[in-house]
């Protein structure tokens, strides 16, 4: 599922493990975990394989209500954020999906408990079985919390939450760099030259890189462009003060270097590849797997930028990348 096309593709998922996504509780998941709700691969189907439950399925499945009412799972999001859609899931789950889902929202510092106070954001509708069903949010909320709910019982493979991560401004102290570039802040790539064999959104994920696979890596380019590139919108306003590259894992198919511009850019509105750039950080060689870091290389001084632009020269892959700075309050 790394480069999968869908409505929501610019968005990332609020719901990722990665970012601590969480499924803390549901009314029923006799057949299938609830867990499985925001398992990051794609649901998988094994014929002929079965619990002492029944048939084994890779989603959430509850067991045939008979009684009236309907089932629900409550998920915490990895990070606080505006939902822009969702993909709820059914693939798989073909004589025993839900007929119709509804999802509401809170925002809360503790799990939701029978106190809480939801709000629908997404209102009962039909949902088709053995398929992807991509559905808008309108809501402009910021929310931490989500209840999928399940008309009138059955079974969804994945629930993908796609939004815009909102930095927590009360968790930093005055006057604390911020990392511009992390997803949980609210940043997010926005286009790049190439992902042939990694997703570029995983250059700003939390942690370093857990194998090759979680980075951004390109194919090998044969002639063309000088470099390969990528676009990241920043978490706000802000000057840049210093860079970590990570290239962790990355041994033979390293970068031989990388330079750092940046833009700054009205709101909505993203720069393209020949933009006016402003450098940030001149070119520097790379090594393989290995931290390198960057603070007296930094000559943008006092600028405040939107938008960066890593080049990567002339190919290969870049685990992580972090960028370190101060915010305009003014913005």
């Amino acid at each position: 599922m790394k480069n999968e096309v869908h409505p929501y593709s610019e968005w990332i998922d609020l719901a990722n493990r990665r970012l601590g996504g969480q499924v803390l509780s549901c009314s029923d998941d006799f057949f299938a975990e609830m867990e499985n709700l925001i398992k990051p691969e794609a649901p998988v189907f094994i014929d002929g394989k079965y619990t002492d439950r029944g048939k084994w399925m890779d989603g959430w499945e509850s067991r045939r209500k008979r009684v009236a009412g309907y089932d629900w799972a409550i998920l915490k999001l990895g990070t606080q954020g505006r939902i822009k859609g969702f993909n709820v899931c059914t693939t798989h789950f073909a004589g025993n999906a839900p007929k119709q889902v509804s999802i509401e929202a809170c925002n809360s510092k503790t799990a939701p408990d029978n106190s809480t106070e939801w709000t629908m954001i997404v209102a009962q509708q039909d949902v088709n079985p053995d398929s992807n069903n991509f559905i808008d949010c309108d809501s402009a909320g910021v929310w931490t919390h989500l209840r999928i709910n399940s008309f009138p019982d059955g079974g969804i493979a994945r629930l993908r939450v796609y939004g815009e991560a909102v930095m927590d401004s009360n968790w930093f102290l005055p006057g604390e760099p911020v990392d511009l570039a992390f997803v949980k802040n609210g940043a997010r790539p926005v286009e790049c030259s190439d992902m042939f064999f990694s997703s570029m959104s995983n250059l700003i994920m939390p942690d370093r890189g857990v194998n090759m696979g979680d980075g951004w890596e390109t194919k090998r380019r044969r002639g063309g462009r000088e470099c390969d590139w990528i676009i990241i919108k920043l978490a706000g306003t802000g000057s840049i003060k210093k860079v970590v590259v990570d290239t962790a894992h990355f041994k033979g198919n390293y970068p031989d270097g990388f330079s750092l511009l940046g833009i700054t850019m009205p709101e909505g509105e993203h720069p393209q590849e020949t933009s006016e750039w402003v450098p940030v950080i001149e070119r520097q060689k790379l090594t393989a797997d290995a931290e390198h870091f960057y603070k007296d290389e930094v000559i943008s001084g006092e600028q405040t930028f939107t938008h960066i632009k890593l080049n990567m020269y002339p190919d290969g892959g870049i685990s992580r990348l972090r960028v370190f700075g101060f915010l305009n309050t003014d913005k």
